[in-house]
């Protein structure tokens, strides 16, 4: 048994330097990863140093790498005439925002310091789409970057917020995460709608949701999610519009909620960041109209 065992391991040794010696294994600078994934810098490398790595130590990969991605997933890269102008919305709506409310040094501090941008969606199983991920505080990955327009772009009309919303939902709602991942917000959030949360939120329309006191279905999925989907949805739709959508929901009790979710928000980023919520919530508003009217 013993010398059976040495002999086995002797002819693999054997086969090993075998194909070590005789086996040409080609040009690997062709392989991604293996000094093959390098290209001349273009406009948009120059525009990702000046407006994110330089001044905030972020880097941002558009060129197709299935290892950064699901691999289950079918995706497909941005098409390169979307990065910069992506890139730049996300500067004005986003960083430049928290930079004018809460200082430099808070974004070089918890910005993700990598982002990832793909083209196309990413489905899910249960037929829901996936707009973008956050891990650990360091990386984002952005999808459906294909379908954004803002105003002069061909096939946009002055108004048409959906694919503009959807982006900096996205992104507000991400950061949210970081943000109370680095500190925690009160556990007094996560009692208002106990007994509500449900991992079957995607079957559960908006409306519905909302007249439980949620924000939007994926806010009744747990209370992590309802606390940044507060954050994302408030940001995004601004002051005015948020109020709106209180105001036309018919269950008094869900009202009630919702403000009280609001307050519970507000005291968060006063007594945490520093920061002045209802001025960040004007700023960011008057971006995203900046780009669509």
């Amino acid at each position: 048994m013993f010398k059976h065992k040495i002999y086995l391991v002797m002819l693999a040794l054997v086969v090993f330097a075998s194909c070590k010696k005789e086996d040409d294994l080609g040009d690997v600078s062709n392989i991604p990863g293996l000094g093959g994934d390098t290209w001349a810098t273009t406009p948009i490398d120059t525009y990702i140093m000046n407006n994110f790595t330089t001044p905030f130590n972020v880097s941002a990969k558009y060129k197709y790498d299935q290892g950064e991605l699901d691999f289950d997933k079918t995706l497909t890269p941005p098409r390169e005439e979307k990065i910069i102008p992506v890139l730049s919305a996300i500067k004005r709506v986003w960083i430049d925002n928290y930079v004018a409310e809460a200082g430099k040094l808070f974004m070089q501090r918890y910005i993700p310091k990598f982002f990832v941008l793909v083209g196309s969606a990413n489905w899910n199983i249960d037929g829901t789409i996936t707009l973008g991920t956050a891990e650990g505080g360091r990386r984002i990955v952005l999808y459906v970057l294909n379908d954004f327009r803002v105003k002069g772009d061909p096939g946009y009309r002055a108004g048409d917020t959906t694919n503009i919303k959807m982006m900096f939902h996205t992104i507000e709602h991400e950061f949210a995460h970081i943000l109370h991942q680095t500190v925690m917000y009160p556990e007094d959030f996560k009692r208002i709608s106990v007994g509500d949360y449900t991992s079957n939120w995607n079957n559960i329309a908006d409306s519905e949701a909302n007249e439980k006191g949620f924000i939007s279905a994926y806010a009744q999925s747990a209370p992590d999610e309802d606390f940044v989907e507060m954050i994302s949805l408030m940001l995004a739709e601004g002051k005015a519009g948020y109020e709106a959508f209180v105001a036309g929901i018919n269950n008094a009790s869900a009202r009630d909620k919702l403000r009280q979710k609001e307050v519970i928000v507000v005291n968060y980023f006063k007594d945490v960041w520093g920061i002045n919520f209802y001025s960040l919530q004007t700023r960011t508003r008057n971006s995203i109209n900046a780009l669509m009217y």
